[in-house]
């Protein structure tokens, strides 16, 4: 596999801080479950929508009533006289009718029922209007229901039937121990927020008051759909911060301790209830996601670009706690301490790359990480875990602060997980789909390999005998390069000798014969041998 360079790796999983906040604009941390948006804008967007298709469906149901009232007009006014004969007939044998089977059932029904069975009766006979017209009143009334606030008490027949369903809810848990040991986990919260709420005197009644009515609401309306559910949580903190700031005058961090308190106090009795429900697909997302990472399993901290060497002891136990404290936030009912989880986790894996780098971590060491940790732990119930941080934490700790940074950022991890592809590891797609399929396995560094039981010098050796694995293929490669090299050079060779001898061919060379020489002026000279000798240079005294 070719090596990649730290740019080319980073480029598939940077992700920038700007898109970690809310695209609103406004400044606090988006996320994924809401869109992009932060709690508030998604709220903002929500109810806006939310008005909207109330406004629409009111306008639908006016226009039927309308259409049913004129329709009505109209047939009575064409029936006449004929048809109210009719009518009044048709009524005196149903009355009959009623009075004989009431009079039977006297004697086979409790005196205690006599009344409710006399209002029935009454229903009966008063009962004269078309079936569409009513239909068209109950649609108003359906949303009239609507705009009633979600922490108003219940009518006392929604009593009954929240009790009779919590009643079934009990039957089917799945064991009495599990049912002890919540119980106990309840009791204790009750007593430590019993003793929490006197340090506020008046306000800490009146805390306690709206949290008991509050409850015992969201246990009449376990018919609502989750995501209404959690609006009326949302809902509910909401106002208990405006009345903890405005009416009791209570100072900021004092809120901010009161709103913990009241969330561990309220989602501990609700955690069975709102935690993976069964009318939503929670359940078959984390299997989704579980069979995601599993298949991802061969996914190295090279590809990531992980900036951890687990060789090193204080890293490797950096990273066993990160896994741990990443796994250990599915046993935790409140979604605060869900969420110290996630916190926990994120700094050990800071803590790392500290340990590793010699300098303090960045934010693009620590997602790549973050990623790893959660492939590498493929920790149990993710979705729901994280659906439910979303639906029932106090929205301010997952708008500002490290808490929501870190919860940010992991909603980001395991989305990059779910849309994970060739192109984010900077592989071929043909190397990516051998690997996701098990036909092959990229090599794995030997800390990767052995567990902390193997011996150093079965370490040393796997390592010597993979770097000579690595010398073996290195040269190899050489071999075949200079292999290549030699036959480029002899097809140089002879393509330079050819090109010569065309050259030649076309333009051959004339070797003209030799012309006689010409004799030099010094050369010896028989007639001249009489001349007199040259000159010689003479020295005159001056």
């Amino acid at each position: 596999m070719k090596k990649m360079n730290l740019k080319s790796e980073r480029r598939g999983i940077h992700v920038d801080q700007s898109e970690l906040l809310c695209k609103k604009g406004c400044g606090y941390y988006g996320n994924p479950a809401w869109q992009g948006f932060c709690s508030k804008c998604w709220r903002e967007e929500y109810h806006k929508a939310r008005q909207k298709q109330i406004q629409e469906d009111w306008e639908l149901a006016e226009r039927l009533q309308r259409e049913e009232e004129e329709a009505y007009a109209s047939s009575q006014s064409t029936q006449g006289a004929q048809s109210l004969t009719f009518s009044k007939f048709e009524e005196k044998k149903t009355n009959e009718k009623t009075r004989k089977v009431t009079t039977v059932k006297k004697f086979f029904t409790a005196s205690s029922r006599a009344g409710a069975k006399k209002a029935a009766q009454e229903k009966i006979v008063k009962q004269g209007q078309p079936g569409r017209e009513r239909n068209a009143d109950n649609i108003l009334r359906d949303l009239k229901e609507i705009f009633t606030p979600s922490w108003e008490l219940a009518s006392p027949s929604e009593v009954l039937a929240g009790k009779l369903k919590a009643e079934i809810q009990e039957a089917k848990a799945p064991s009495p121990s599990i049912n002890r040991q919540a119980s106990i986990e309840t009791d204790r919260v009750s007593k430590e927020f019993i003793e929490f709420l006197k340090t506020y005197h008046k306000p800490g009644q009146d805390i306690y008051k709206q949290c008991k009515l509050f409850l015992d609401t969201m246990n009449h309306k376990r018919d609502l759909s989750i995501e209404e559910q959690s609006e009326c949580a949302q809902d509910f903190y909401q106002n208990v911060a405006d009345k903890l700031q405005t009416r009791w005058k209570v100072p900021p961090e004092k809120v901010e301790k009161a709103m913990d308190q009241i969330e561990k106090y309220i989602m501990t009795r609700q955690y069975k209830y709102v935690f993976c429900p069964e009318t939503t697909d929670d359940e078959k997302k984390d299997l989704a996601v579980q069979k995601r990472i599993r298949a991802l399993h061969w996914v190295t901290p090279q590809m990531l670009c992980v900036p951890v060497n687990e060789e090193i002891p204080e890293v490797s136990d950096m990273v066993v706690k990160a896994i741990t404290d990443i796994i250990e936030m599915d046993s935790k009912r409140v979604p605060r301490d869900k969420l110290a989880c996630i916190t926990k986790c994120s700094k050990h894996i800071f803590n790392a790359i500290k340990i590793t780098k010699n300098e303090p971590a960045s934010a693009d060491d620590f997602l790549p990480t973050l990623i790893y940790i959660v492939l590498k732990g493929n920790p149990p119930r993710l979705q729901s875990n994280i659906q439910y941080i979303t639906r029932f934490c106090n929205p301010s700790r997952l708008m500002t602060g490290e808490d929501g940074y870190y919860f940010t950022n992991l909603c980001c991890a395991v989305a990059f997980i779910e849309k994970l592809d060739a192109q984010s590891l900077n592989l071929s797609q043909e190397d990516f789909d051998r690997f996701m399929t098990g036909q092959t396995s990229p090599k794995k560094q030997e800390s990767d390999s052995f567990s902390p039981d193997v011996c150093l010098g079965v370490k040393q050796m796997c390592k010597s005998l993979d770097l000579l694995s690595q010398l073996n293929e290195r040269q190899e490669r050489i071999v075949s390069e200079a292999k290549k090299l030699e036959k480029d050079l002899i097809d140089w060779t002879d393509g330079i000798t050819k090109e010569v001898e065309d050259i030649v061919e076309k333009y051959p060379l004339e070797i003209k014969p030799k012309s006689q020489a010409l004799a030099a002026i010094d050369s010896e000279n028989v007639e001249n041998d009489k001349l007199p000798p040259p000159l010689q240079p003479q020295v005159y005294a001056g």
